[in-house]
């Protein structure tokens, strides 16, 4: 008789071994410990989450170059505020609180020299990098520049490369001197808090007698005049 071929014997997975207690709070606490010795990573990503955006204000009154410098600025993740003139430029400083301003050196109503001017002396705005710009043919007067406080010059048409390598460490700087500032200023002092025991205001008492006898003595003095003046009015009704 021929014997049957044994069939091959099937392989059981092995148990899967459930961790202990012990090894559980092993690997709790060197999780905790890896977390503890790199304390940057978390205050890098806790800063990263609260930095500001970068802050822009374009002054130019030519709608071309405002698209095109709003877009080269967006693309770089900035906030941009565009304005067409000199004045409005000025209006918005304390809205925008701008890290850059970008103006066109012949703004109407408050020129880009004006402007920059204007800027390099507030207090509060003095730390803004300024960035006059001009078109290509257009002449720009450097020792005016200068004079304003001016932080570079840009021609147009925009190119990109040109113009994030001139505004990047304006922007860094800008930035920095803001937070030294800020850091400087006292904070205001917190309102005093009510005495203990201190009564409260309270409203004057009103004495309703001598309200009546002011309303009383009104009426006495302007009743004649207003009898004279209906007798009069209501004799001219009647046509006598």
């Amino acid at each position: 008789m021929r014997r049957r071929p044994r069939r091959p014997s099937r392989k059981r997975p092995l148990p899967r071994l459930r961790p202990s207690r012990r090894q559980k709070r092993a690997g709790k606490t060197q999780r905790t410990a890896r977390a503890r010795s790199s304390p940057d990573r978390t205050a890098r990503r806790s800063s990263s989450q609260v930095q500001v955006p970068v802050r822009v204000l374009l002054a130019d009154d030519s709608p071309h170059a405002q698209r095109m410098g709003e877009r080269i600025l967006r693309e770089e993740g900035y906030e941009v505020v565009t304005v067409t003139d000199g004045e409005a430029a000025v209006a918005r400083l304390d809205e925008v609180q701008p890290d850059l301003v970008l103006a066109d050196v012949f703004l109407p109503h408050r020129n880009g020299y004006e402007l920059c001017r204007y800027i390099k002396r507030h207090e509060t705005h003095r730390h803004a990098g300024v960035v006059l710009i001009a078109g290509l043919l257009e002449p720009v007067d450097e020792e005016e520049a200068r004079r304003a406080g001016c932080d570079a010059v840009l021609k147009k048409p925009f190119e990109a490369s040109v113009v994030l390598e001139t505004i990047r460490p304006l922007i860094d700087r800008a930035r920095f001197a803001r937070g030294l500032f800020a850091e400087s200023v006292p904070a205001p002092p917190p309102p005093e808090p009510p005495r203990p025991g201190a009564a409260a205001p309270q409203k004057p008492e009103i004495d309703p007698e001598a309200v009546r006898a002011a309303v009383t003595l009104a009426l006495d003095r302007s009743l004649p005049t207003l009898v004279e003046e209906i007798s009069e009015k209501i004799l001219i009704a009647l046509g006598h």
